[in-house]
């Protein structure tokens, strides 16, 4: 009768142990929201209190479609942050890394990390990338920076 009662109050033990572990892990699992916009809209998240807008792209030196290139080339994504206790932050948003360059696929700002995911569409060789301005949507992944 004894062996029975340890093993219950083992086992209850062992499930307390077990929902703390995951009320933790729950508690510091980051929430992210994906976000796709076009050239020039701006989206109001619903996870969190900010606006995102896509002001358009300052660079696009991707190699076209069908081409050979020396390098792959590289789109820069213009997106300002808004929140309503801030003044709106413009970051840059490259789709590579490239430190020396100064291209980064993701930034921290206002307790945010946002990160690049795409930028469509991609240049071919018939119409390069003039044709493309007002065109571009890029889609973006907005996560609160866990301090």
């Amino acid at each position: 009768m004894m062996n029975y009662i340890t093993i219950i109050i083992g086992l209850g033990i062992c499930s307390l142990a077990s929902c703390a572990t995951q009320k933790e892990s729950i508690a510091n699992r980051k929430e992210t929201e994906s976000v796709s916009l076009a050239e020039g809209q701006i989206k109001s998240l619903r996870e969190y209190p900010i606006k995102i807008k896509f002001n358009g792209i300052s660079e696009d030196s991707r190699c076209p479609e069908g081409v050979n290139c020396i390098w792959s080339g590289v789109a820069v994504a213009e997106i300002e942050i808004a929140e309503k206790a801030t003044k709106p932050t413009i970051i840059k948003l490259a789709t590579i890394d490239l430190q020396d360059r100064g291209y980064q696929r993701t930034a921290n700002t206002n307790g945010y990390t946002i990160s690049l995911q795409d930028i469509a569409p991609y240049p071919n060789k018939e119409q390069g990338t003039q044709t493309l301005r007002g065109n571009y949507k890029i889609s973006v992944i907005v996560q609160k920076t866990v301090k």
